[in-house]
């Protein structure tokens, strides 16, 4: 039912809202209050919803009054009336108003007013200017480019939609942990373990999340992998699958995601298309050499480690531990020290003849296992 059906705020009579099943004391009170609302805000502009919503309307009335109230508010409006405007003050501190705040008089000119009323103009202003736009955006989001774009937007006929930043280039796991405008104490990961519901959640800070990034980022460098080759996770999303995950792009690789739950089968057919060099996967010796690889889902316990052994028995494989670098990449962040060597039979499944990577992420060691393909 539209907004045709409806009287306009201002032909609305006592009598039209007694109708709904308002007592005609109450509905009297009610024309009272929304006279009062039109004479300071009119009787069709979305301020005149807010208000209305916000001191004539209760959970507790009619439906059909809401409606009464809404459709004859935006009766000549068009189409899509906005039923919730964004309080000004909370406006004010969303990334849109803030950089509107201090940059919109010098983008919109005499067109701003504020960030609510100026949106419209904002959004049209962004398309129309790309440059401006997205340079400011780019300063604000603190994101660095190893090569800066030379220019934002390239319109050419052979890139259907423009080039967007030619010639730039970025790596997005060097942009999350800079510590500009932050300190490396600022807390930069909040998580919860599995069934650890009552538990105060785990903080890790900037400083630890970049150290862990670093050895992890360290350790696949030893592998000597083709810059671009693709690496694998299979593990439950955690904050060691955040570490892994940020490490590889860092060290200039590609992540292959794969879901925990996959079987076996699955997970071999998406090592084989993605053409993965390494994997990262759960490992009993997560905990203890005895512990098993348990992925807990709700009351369930799943073993993700043991899925890998069994994708195709009877293979032993060589195994070669996976060396830390004493030299560093970052002097201010330094390695942990020595990898542990620990002897572990493993089996894996060969992937259309090329070397494959067993990597296995623990608390304090990284294992590498190599596959002796003929």
């Amino acid at each position: 039912m539209g907004s045709e059906n409806y009287k306009s705020l201002d032909c609305i009579t006592v009598a039209d809202i007694s109708a709904l099943g308002i007592a005609h004391a109450k509905a009297d009170e009610f024309h009272c209050q929304l006279a009062g609302i039109i004479q300071n805000w009119g009787s069709a502009t979305p301020q005149t919803w807010s208000n209305i919503s916000k001191h004539l309307l209760t959970p507790d009335l009619p439906f059909s009054f809401h409606q009464m109230m809404y459709y004859g508010c935006y009766k000549y409006f068009g189409v899509d009336p906005p039923a919730w405007l964004p309080d000004p003050d909370g406006a004010n501190l969303t990334n849109v108003g803030k950089l509107l705040k201090e940059h919109g008089k010098e983008l919109l000119g005499s067109k701003y007013i504020d960030p609510i009323s100026s949106f419209r103009d904002f959004q049209e202003f962004s398309v129309s200017n790309p440059e401006v736009y997205w340079r400011i955006l780019f300063e604000k989001m603190n994101v660095l480019f190893s090569a800066p774009p030379e220019c934002i937007l390239h319109e050419v006929p052979s890139h259907l939609g423009g080039q967007w930043l030619p010639c730039a280039t970025t790596n997005p796991a060097n942009n999350c942990l800079s510590v500009v405008k932050r300190t490396v104490e600022d807390i930069a990961v909040i998580w919860r373990d599995e069934a650890d519901d009552e538990l105060p959640v785990n903080k890790m800070s900037l400083k630890e999340l970049r150290a862990s990034v670093w050895l992890v980022a360290h350790a696949i460098e030893t592998l000597n992998l083709e810059k671009g080759s693709a690496i694998a996770i299979d593990m439950p999303m955690n904050v060691n699958s955040v570490v892994i995950y940020l490490a590889i792009i860092l060290a200039g690789y590609i992540v292959v995601s794969i879901a925990d739950s996959f079987a076996p089968k699955e997970i071999s057919s998406r090592l084989q298309i993605s053409k993965a060099q390494a994997i990262f996967t759960q490992s009993p010796l997560k905990f203890n050499l005895h512990s098993q690889d348990l992925i807990i889902r709700g009351d369930k316990r799943l073993h993700l480690y043991r899925k890998h052994r069994s994708i195709k028995p009877s293979q032993h494989l060589r195994k070669a531990p996976l060396r830390l670098p004493n030299s560093t990449l970052n002097p201010q962040l330094p390695t942990k020290g020595p990898v542990t060597k620990i002897s572990q039979t493993l089996t894996e499944t060969e992937l259309a003849g090329n070397r494959f990577w067993f990597l296995v992420l623990a608390t304090e060691y990284v294992l590498q296992y190599e596959i002796p393909y003929s």
